[in-house]
Order: C-alpha cells, then sequence, then structure tokens
C-alpha cells in the first residue's frame, strides 16, 4: 500500500518582534511574570499588509523550492487555520492562485491550535485513498488580530506566522496513522467569539487536561506508529505554554528526544506552532533525516491530533 511522507519544509515569520518588556509598556505585566507562566520571551507580530494567506504562500514557496518539484506536481493543498479574515475564496485557494498553482484541490481546516496535525493526516489519507500525490500543507495564524491587547492573560501569548510541509506519496510511509478526537464537554475552554472576534480561553482548565490527560494519548500516538517513546528522536508538541510542554514530554517518557521549545521566541501560534517548531529542528540538523518525531497538537474545541514522521 502507498504512504506518504515529509518531503520538505518551509517557514515565514514578520520580521516585528515584540519583547516582554514592550509588553510591559501596553499592559500590566512584566518580563519576570511572563517567563514564570509560560515561558515565553518574544513573539513575531504581522503587519497588516501580512495576512494569513501571504504568510501561507511565502512559507509554502519555501517548502516547494526544498522539494524541488514544480508548480504543476501539487494536486491537494490544504491550510490549517482559524484566523483567516474572509469565508470566501478560503485562504488555501488564495495560496494556490498566489503560487500560480494548475488546479489542486483546496481545503481550509479550522481546528484551531490542533489544525497542522489534522491537515497532515488528512492529506496522508488522501494520498493513501489515490486522489493526490503531492500535497502543500500548511499551518497559518494572524493571532495577533483576535487578541485584546488590554488583557495581559492573553495577550502575552500569541504570535504570528506560518509553516508548510510537501507531503508526497511514497512506497516507505514517514507519516504513521493518525490518533485524533475531542473532548466536547469542554469545547468552550478556547474560544474565539463575537464581533470584533477575540480569544479567550480557560487557562487552568486547558492546563490541567493537558498535563493529566496528554500523556498517555501521545503513549498510545506511539504504538500507532509501532515505537516506543524512547525511540523517539524528537518531540514536538503545540507549543501553547513551556509549563505544559517540559512535563509532558517527560511523561510520555521520550527520553532520548530533542524536545521543541520554539514558543520561547515565538510565543503561541496556534495552527502554526507545530509546523513552525518542527521546521526549525530541520532547519538547524537537531535531528536526522529519517528519524523518528512525535507531532501532536491540541487546543481548541478540545481536539487533538498526533503522529509520528520521519525527518525528511
Amino acid at each position: 500500500m502507498i504512504g506518504s511522507r515529509i518531503l520538505a519544509l518551509g517557514h515565514y515569520q514578520p520580521s516585528r518582534v515584540l519583547t516582554n518588556d514592550e509588553l510591559a509598556g501596553m499592559v500590566d505585566t512584566d518580563d519576570a511574570w511572563i517567563r514564570s507562566r509560560v515561558g515565553i520571551r518574544t513573539r513575531h507580530v504581522a503587519a497588516p499588509e501580512e495576512t494569513v494567506d501571504a504568510m501561507a504562500a511565502a512559507a509554502a514557496e519555501k517548502a516547494l523550492a526544498a522539494a524541488g518539484l514544480a508548480t504543476t506536481d501539487i494536486d491537494l493543498v490544504l491550510v490549517a487555520t482559524c484566523t483567516a479574515t474572509d469565508r470566501s475564496p478560503n485562504t488555501a485557494a488564495r495560496v494556490a492562485a498566489s503560487l500560480g498553482l494548475a488546479a489542486p484541490a483546496t481545503m481550509d481546516i479550522n481546528v484551531v491550535c490542533a489544525g497542522f496535525t489534522h491537515a497532515l493526516a488528512t492529506a496522508d489519507h488522501a494520498i493513501r485513498a489515490g486522489s493526490a500525490t503531492n500535497a502543500l500543507v500548511i499551518g497559518a495564524e494572524k493571532f495577533t488580530d483576535v487578541v485584546d491587547w488590554t488583557d495581559r492573560s492573553t495577550c502575552v501569548l500569541v504570535g504570528d506566522g506560518a509553516a508548510a510541509a510537501v507531503v508526497t506519496a511514497s512506497p516507505e510511509p514517514g507519516i504513521s496513522p493518525v490518533l485524533w478526537g475531542s473532548v466536547p464537554e469542554m469545547g468552550n475552554a478556547v474560544r474565539i467569539e463575537g464581533t470584533p472576534a477575540r480569544f479567550s480561553q480557560e487557562g487552568q482548565t486547558v492546563y490541567r487536561w493537558a498535563t493529566t490527560q496528554l500523556p498517555a494519548i501521545a503513549r498510545k500516538v506511539c504504538d500507532r506508529a509501532g515505537l516506543h517513546p524512547e525511540e523517539l528522536a524528537g518531540v514536538v508538541l503545540h507549543q501553547a505554554n513551556l509549563r505544559i510542554i517540559e512535563p509532558v514530554a517527560e511523561r510520555i517518557g521520550a527520553v532520548n528526544a530533542v524536545v521543541a521549545r520554539d514558543v520561547v521566541d515565538s510565543g503561541n501560534t496556534s495552527a502554526a506552532s507545530v509546523p513552525l517548531a518542527l521546521a526549525k529542528l530541520v532547519e538547524r540538523r537537531e535531528v536526522p533525516a529519517g528519524a523518528p518525531v512525535l507531532l501532536f497538537a491540541f487546543g481548541g474545541n478540545l481536539s487533538y491530533a498526533g503522529q509520528v514522521v520521519r525527518i525528511p
């Protein structure tokens, strides 16, 4: 049976960097308070012209160039985002038009922070089913558009950016079966609601769920990949909070893995956080080619999804 693998990655972040000290001039907070509670040092903030689709296209263009594929080779574009301003055309269609792709299927996937891992699984399924051969899978968010800059409990968390993966058919699968699901009764724990839309969350509720329930679910992801956690070379969790990432990675039992901590420099970029962190691990060669890395994301709805991928 044909499977799929990640052929190449690319990422994009705005040049504007917002530090904790700058935030302290905008809202009642300080660097020590932010670092002690979420571990974030800086975050990137998009300019008005840096739209979600523009950032997605920039990341996808880099991934496509790294993959060595032509624009005519891409037959599926999936964009994971929850911050696109417009309903139609969707972000994926705008990315396809921007890159000059021939005639791909184009879909947006809104699973908030778990969007990329859901989209990656969807691309894998499409390729396994024979509906696609080469897919662009993108996580892109402009979360600073939906944050209340007077609310120190949320404005210190978020950042903007995008990252993309080129996923291709392969006789040797490099993406394991996904484990995904949700906790419907906790669906209101993370929200982007209202006019204008604003991000809010029940931080302690999400923290307790993630630190107590997520490790066991992540170990089941490893089971589906036929691996023990100690065989993992890397762990890329949703970059929500360093106080979640570090204890969860430890409880998974991935004792030999490099743990992504991009949240320190990028903040919480929602659906972009997992591919951003993964792309940077690959770019810095912190994990060798072919090595297994756990991807696991969770967030709004309260949804989650994870798989083990082989590094391109």
